[in-house]
């Protein structure tokens, strides 16, 4: 049985933001993950939002972590290559009834160390952003809000946990947790590790393996919420994250441009028995173009590319659960909204909590940058030009919404972390990501993947072990 310091359960992003604070340390440390790659839970169907901190209520633990992981983020985007933008955020009511609630929220977000926050009328809103409806009375500005890609936020972190000496293992279920000679013993579908401490970080699973140590039983609720992501054409629709204060219209959805470009609308919420049930429908995608249309006018909903839903670990106690649960058992449970945000500080507060614990040193090996596949399009023309001069593979175009290249694919497929999958790829380059959604470039990638990793078609999947594509060769095989 192979033995570990640090066990972390899930390779989501809060996962890889524990592993890699872990990392700046000496030890011993692996992440086990069910599906066969990173960020295939929550982490990768959320509203990439870097949320400012004026929603949780302050003392929470919420309030903290999203304070602090907003604090990180400018940094932390920079080490790691991930594309991040404070683009701001605005909270709009729609009657002067509700001004007081804005009020609430801006008190509230003093409390909570917020800065750069304004109140301001319906008509000082719009002027700033020219599409919110007439009906906007009032709105609270938050300058600190910001976009990030939640996909390259997930990868660059397990990424540099990699880098740095952490060990990964994919397509590993956890079937139990119990006590162990060493501290835990962690059974898995590829046999059973053990180690002195284990982190759980395993999203809408997360009560399951608390539940599996802890006599005191958490609950997780999955919440799903379902959204609609619009092309480019529309991505400047609006500058800035709009959010909608719930009250005559119910709960609102947010209209938020998005770092590549795109125009982002949702989510909704409703509370789900099955916590793998990502599916959209009808009535929810519905529901995200009328609540959108309230407080921004105009939406070019025509531009739908594509919908897609994701779920939320939502814990009874409406927050958090960090910390030692049982002695060398960290929860990282019910991360829910702002848990994005709140990651790479929920990773800090672990890796602290546990190194202390277990007397672990500073790792002086620690290298802090990570980069990310090379984005040709994106590169300078100089830039590009020099990159094709050493490598053609960069100039032969295999997506042609997202102009990427053979040779960015083939990187994504042999980097530390490569992606073994249509959706692997995809999220490392965003190959099938546009207009078309990979109607035209998906057969490319797939012969890539085949070609590079030295697989038969039929072998390789669109995201999990059941994701199969090509089911059976039939005429013209050869």
């Amino acid at each position: 049985m192979k033995a570990y310091d640090v066990i972390v359960i899930g390779a989501g992003v809060v996962g890889a933001a524990t592993a890699r604070e872990l990392s700046r340390r000496q030890g011993r440390f692996l992440v086990v993950e069910k599906a066969l790659d990173v960020c295939e839970g929550t982490s990768k169907a959320n509203s990439a939002i870097v949320h400012a901190g004026f929603d949780a209520e302050p003392g929470t633990v919420k309030a903290k972590m999203n304070v602090r992981g907003n604090e990180k983020m400018d940094k932390l985007s920079q080490e790691l290559d991930v594309p991040f933008q404070r683009v701001g955020a605005f909270v709009v009511c729609f009657s002067q009834e509700e001004l007081p609630k804005l009020q609430e929220l801006y008190d509230r977000g003093v409390q909570n160390g917020v800065r750069d926050m304004e109140l301001l009328t319906g008509d000082q809103a719009r002027a700033l952003e020219p599409h919110l409806s007439q009906e906007v009375a009032g709105a609270l500005l938050a300058k600190t809000s910001g976009i990030v890609c939640p996909f390259e936020l997930t990868l660059g972190l397990a990424e540099s946990a990699a880098k740095n000496g952490v060990a990964f293992s994919f397509d590993t279920r956890v079937t139990g947790v119990e006590p162990g000679e060493q501290g835990w013993v962690v059974h898995t579908s590829q046999g059973d590790f053990s180690a002195r401490a284990v982190v759980n970080a395993a999203g809408v699973f997360s009560d399951q393996v608390h539940n599996w140590v802890c006599g005191d039983k958490l609950h997780i609720t999955p919440r799903r919420g379902e959204y609609c992501l619009l092309d480019h054409t529309a991505g400047n629709h609006v500058s800035h994250t709009v959010f909608q204060l719930p009250g005559k219209y119910g709960k609102g959805v947010l209209v938020s441009p998005t770092v590549h470009g795109n125009l982002l609308l949702g989510p909704t919420a409703k509370d789900i028995g099955d916590p793998e049930d990502t599916a959209t429908t009808a009535a929810g995608l519905q529901e995200v173009l009328e609540k959108s249309a309230l407080g921004v006018k105009d939406i070019p909903t025509r531009q739908v590319i594509t919908s897609f839903a994701g779920l939320r670990a939502h814990e009874d106690g409406d927050d958090f659960v960090l910390g030692e649960s049982a002695p060398g058992f960290f929860d990282a449970a019910g991360i829910e909204s702002p848990g994005l945000t709140s990651a790479p500080a929920i990773g800090e507060y672990l890796a602290e909590l546990i190194a202390e614990k277990l007397g672990l040193s500073e790792n002086p090996a620690f290298d802090p940058l990570r980069k990310g596949v090379p984005k040709v399009k994106d590169l300078p023309v100089e830039e590009r030009a020099a990159l094709l001069r050493k490598d053609p593979a960069y100039g032969q175009i295999v997506c042609r919404c997202e102009e990427v290249s053979y040779g960015e694919i083939r990187d994504a497929i042999h980097g530390i972390l490569g992606a073994k999958t249509l959706d692997g790829v995809k999220r490392r380059t965003r190959a099938g990501m546009g207009r078309c959604q990979g109607g035209f470039c998906s057969p490319r990638v797939m012969d890539l993947l085949s070609q590079e990793l030295g697989l038969d078609l039929t072998q390789i999947r669109k995201s999990g072990k059941d994701a199969q594509i090509v089911l059976e060769k039939t005429r013209g095989e050869g």
